[in-house]
């Protein structure tokens, strides 16, 4: 594990912080400091600074130079991530197409694919959302229910989604359909790549307590996408989706590790200014939230300079650990503003930054599994054992 970097890593940090410096004024300036909560706001602006990015060459910097990307180390890939969010800068509208889809083509799809697919992503043309979850299928996702079957060189498809990230904003979807009308479990999932600009797809938001509604509901009703939008062979679907969410785990949590460090700053600065910083609980509390973040940190980079960092067993810890240590800094938040929690200034009465995070951060040990779930995954494939009973 590297934990240091090198002179000429320094020498490249100097020039990702001086270009997202410069980039972030004029029209990008609305941006900065949006973090990444705050998704539905500019939703223009954020197109355009996805082109920015591209025009600089900061968009899919972790891809082979072949698919487009800029073929960064490592440690450059940390770096970036770093320097993003040290900067203030949005969170990616196009992460989903970026972190996502953008690798599980380049491990699965074929050469047709990746030339009509990965080139408008690294140009941050064409935005995508995942279409995992439903309504009875959240950390469950062998049990997905949405149809797909296969007429006339097109697959026609009928479901729903749900918890769909930006799909009001988004050109594509991939999406996980059960194309065996009798299989069960992961058995008879096909992985399908299907516009949203079409009829047969409804987009419904989703209010959240933080008053943002940055997910959706998505209904397919006969909507249709062709054949050759299929990725790998039909019955395929449950291999290539464990590809795409190991990638989810890759070295973009550096960079989300750094929204953290700014949230704790910004908490430590209000225990300054407000004279919980001289309380020794409170001092107590903020000085295992920055021992947690470190850890985090370790962690994280002992998993990524791993061979295989998808399945070591220290890389299984990493949601359930993250989830739960930014659920208590939200906690946090709150003690040390103290009655401010509770109040906001004037209409449209918008929460705080800090208040965003508490209410957020309530979701984090929810998406992207559950704790119960990931405590399962734990149990069973890091520690070997028995799996628990499930329904014959």
């Amino acid at each position: 594990m590297h934990i240091r970097f090198s002179e000429e890593d320094e020498a490249f940090r100097k020039e990702v912080a001086a270009w997202l410096d410069d980039a972030l004024t004029g029209e990008f300036a609305v941006l900065r400091g949006s973090g990444a909560q705050d998704q539905t706001a500019h939703v223009e602006e954020r197109r355009a600074w996805e082109r920015k990015l591209a025009s600089g060459g900061w968009t899919c910097v972790g891809w082979p130079r072949e698919h487009g990307g800029r073929g960064l180390s490592l440690s450059e890939e940390v770096v970036f991530h770093e320097e993003y969010a040290r900067a203030g800068a949005p969170g990616r509208l196009n992460h989903m197409g970026e972190t996502l889809l953008g690798p599980t083509l380049i491990a699965f799809g074929t050469e047709a694919q990746r030339k009509r697919f990965l080139p408008p992503i690294v140009a941050g043309d064409e935005i995508w959302c995942q279409g995992f979850s439903e309504p009875n299928a959240g950390s469950d996702v062998a049990n997905v229910q949405t149809r797909a079957r296969l007429e006339g060189g097109q697959w026609i498809i009928d479901g729903q989604k749900v918890w769909t990230s930006w799909a009001a904003f988004s050109d594509w979807c991939f999406v996980l359909c059960r194309t065996d009308p009798d299989s069960k479990l992961h058995k008879g999932l096909t992985y399908l790549l299907v516009p949203m600009d079409q009829p047969g797809v409804e987009v419904r938001p989703i209010q959240q307590i933080t008053g943002d509604a940055e997910f959706f509901e998505v209904f397919y009703n006969e909507a249709r996408t062709d054949e050759d939008h299929r990725i790998a062979q039909p019955g395929d679907g449950w291999k290539v989706t464990m590809g795409t969410l190991a990638f989810e785990r890759g070295v973009s949590t550096l960079g989300q590790q750094m929204l953290f460090r700014n949230e704790l700053q910004a908490i430590i600065e209000v225990a300054r200014s407000n004279g919980k910083a001289s309380d020794p609980i409170y001092r107590q509390r903020i000085a295992e939230a920055w021992t947690g973040l470190e850890i985090q940190r370790y962690n994280a980079l002992r998993t990524l300079s791993s061979k295989d960092a998808t399945i070591e067993p220290a890389g299984m810890i990493t949601k359930i650990y993250w989830s739960t240590w930014h659920r208590k800094l939200g906690e946090l938040a709150m003690d040390v503003l103290g009655d401010e929690s509770e109040l906001l200034e004037a209409g449209p009465y918008q929460p705080t930054a800090l208040q965003t995070l508490f209410l957020f951060a309530r979701s984090d040990t929810l998406y992207g599994g559950t704790n119960q779930v990931q405590r399962n995954q734990i149990a069973e494939r890091a520690l070997g054992l028995p799996r628990e009973p499930r329904p014959a």
